[in-house]
């Protein structure tokens, strides 16, 4: 339960309220992460949250997205090169990405959701010819909320990317509205796709929903849930959502697994 030292390696700001971190252990070696677990980062004096762990650093550190958004989340936005956070895990399952190999893919994120996914991402990226079609669905609130956007671009040479946004500005030509509606827009072959989905809660159900309808399996359909983590092992209790604890049993899920859970309310 007490968080090892990490030291700042770097400091990226993505938008205004968003920062991605690369951190290090002071000493040994990180433990080895998989797609979709998650870390408690500590901000000294001020508490820990979950945050998704969203890369793999050459210097063998972890790479983590954050948004201000709260208390310690903006304590660790503000963080600079040479700081010292906590961590505790990697925790957690996992993208099981060996399910999707041979079939079309489909990876649907909303706002932040794109940091969870990013590892998912560059591996569809790095070994495309072991899946089919990929498409890569995202949404966000308004242009300058897009997390990655020159990694979309990128990503877009090799998979389809579309991106969509509630609010666009006067540069934005792209399309406007939810992220289902872009569902529309892909090629896959429902009986042989697996679709990773990463987001805010009504969004993943409302695109699973449209993925169900489309004829893609529930069993088929891995969402990420991040319910009130507080300890990441399992002892306390916050996260328990039903029969399940989404730090121990999640946070990564299948749809089937979790869609009459997802009308229970968060406490």
């Amino acid at each position: 339960m007490i968080p090892a030292p990490y030291r700042v390696r770097s400091r990226r700001p993505d938008r205004a309220d968003t920062v991605t971190l690369t951190l290090e252990p002071v000493e040994g070696t990180c433990p080895p992460f998989l797609p979709g677990q998650f870390t408690m980062l500590y901000a000294p004096g001020v508490g820990e949250i979950p945050i998704s762990v969203s890369g793999h650093a050459r210097s063998g550190g972890y790479v983590q997205t954050v948004r201000a958004v709260g208390p310690v989340s903006r304590a660790l936005c503000r963080a600079r090169r040479g700081d010292i956070v906590g961590v505790r895990g990697p925790f957690g399952t996992h993208w099981e990405l060996s399910r999707a190999r041979g079939m079309d893919v489909v990876v649907a994120a909303g706002g932040l959701g794109l940091a969870p996914l990013r590892p998912v991402i560059r591996e569809l990226v790095a070994h495309g010819a072991r899946y089919g079609r990929i498409s890569l669905i995202a949404g966000t609130r308004t242009p300058a909320t897009l997390i990655y956007p020159r990694e979309l671009a990128r990503w877009g040479r090799d998979l389809d990317v579309q991106v969509t946004v509630d609010h666009p500005d006067r540069t934005w030509t792209g399309p406007t509205g939810l992220i289902t509606k872009l569902v529309a827009r892909i090629v896959f072959d429902p009986g042989r796709t697996y679709a990773f989905v990463c987001g805010p809660e009504l969004m993943m159900r409302a695109t699973a929903g449209e993925l169900l309808r489309r004829g893609v399996p529930a069993g088929r359909i891995a969402l990420s849930l991040e319910r009130n983590m507080k300890c990441g092992i399992g002892r306390c209790g916050h996260c328990q959502l039903g029969p399940l604890f989404t730090c121990l049993d999640g946070p990564v899920l299948t749809y089937d697994r979790v869609a009459a859970l997802l009308e229970v309310r968060q406490l």
